[in-house]
């Protein structure tokens, strides 16, 4: 299961956009990294579309051959191409427990899914990218949920801002899905009219 593992601070200060959340050293130096960073980009056309594909790519975790087939799915599907790669890439288990608070980050979300602490469906599921589908059940497994992780999420449940298309019971450990989000419920910070664009040269 390959994915980035470098400085994701980094990548958030180059691509001009906080890709963790709540990230206090991006907020602290907003600029590129680099003697350099401080000064003017010329920002061609490429350059803008190959940095929205960047944001997406290091917000959600993915490689660049993954996230190719991701687009070509999506390319596939009837309805705006844009809108069904996020669509898509929002349905990822990681994002969705993510998305639901019970992790402070994706990449946290990740190696939660990864060591195994969730049912789907009363089913275990440890893969990252394991798409979620409307009216599915993710529950913590029973063993995990006095896990420290768990107990902060609880504590802080009502800090998080949910979706409007999950409805979370943080006591249970329950993540109920009522529907894939649409395009007006996904927050990236993201313009992804230039990623299809990009990908469609």
């Amino acid at each position: 299961m390959a994915r980035y593992t470098g400085p994701i601070t980094k990548k958030s200060r180059r691509l001009g956009t906080d890709l963790v959340g709540n990230d206090k050293a991006f907020e602290h130096r907003p600029y590129p990294p680099g003697m350099h960073g401080r000064g003017r980009t010329k920002e061609s056309e490429y350059l803008l579309q190959l940095r929205e594909k960047q944001k997406a790519r290091y917000a959600y975790g993915i490689l660049e051959k993954q996230f190719r087939r991701y687009y070509e799915e999506a390319n596939r599907l009837s309805g705006k191409t844009g809108d069904n790669l996020l669509i898509i890439l929002e349905s990822r288990l990681d994002n969705v427990i993510y998305r639901a608070g019970l992790a402070s980050t994706r990449r946290q979300a990740r190696q939660l899914v990864v060591h195994g602490h969730f049912l789907v469906n009363g089913k275990k599921v440890n893969v990252p990218s394991y798409r979620v589908s409307a009216y599915d059940v993710i529950d913590i497994k029973p063993k995990s949920l006095n896990m420290y992780v768990f107990q902060v999420a609880r504590e802080t449940y009502n800090e998080k801002v949910v979706p409007g298309w999950l409805t979370v019971r943080p006591n249970k450990g329950r993540v109920l899905v009522h529907q894939l989000p649409v395009r007006e419920q996904i927050t990236i910070d993201v313009t992804e009219q230039l990623i299809v664009e990009l990908y469609s040269k």
